[in-house]
């Protein structure tokens, strides 16, 4: 093996790097999304990403259970909940479409969707 060869398999696998990133970025953001917060399979809550509400604490109160979601800038997280294992908690912010965060006690969802339809993921594997 040259060294023009080891040089061409590095150059290709950075490539295939920095395409990987670039997809993926593309694939996950979009600067219309919304925050979707659904509560027993029902959609309870549209909340649109506006700089105006960052800080913003929105209780949740059900049947079912309470939870206190923290609007970031472009992001969200659970801050407080009355489940027992407080994984919702624990799991922090989540900031790209398609991403959740499921509070099964208090059967809550709250998952990031884009505003416009082709910005939702079909499937994804790992």
């Amino acid at each position: 093996m040259t060294k023009g060869d080891k040089l061409l398999i590095v150059f290709v696998i950075i490539l295939a790097l920095l395409s990987t990133l670039f997809i993926r970025r593309q694939a996950f953001s979009s600067s219309g999304k919304y925050i979707s917060v659904q509560v027993n399979g029902q959609e309870v809550k549209q909340i649109i990403f506006d700089p105006k509400i960052i800080g913003n604490k929105i209780p949740i109160e059900t049947e079912f259970g309470y939870n206190l979601i923290e609007i970031g800038d472009e992001r969200v997280r659970v801050i407080e909940a009355d489940c027992p294992d407080k994984i919702d908690v624990k799991q922090g912010y989540i900031s790209r479409i398609g991403e959740t965060i499921v509070c099964l006690p208090n059967r809550m969802v709250i998952e990031i969707k884009g505003l416009d339809k082709n910005t939702e993921i079909d499937i994804m594997n790992h």
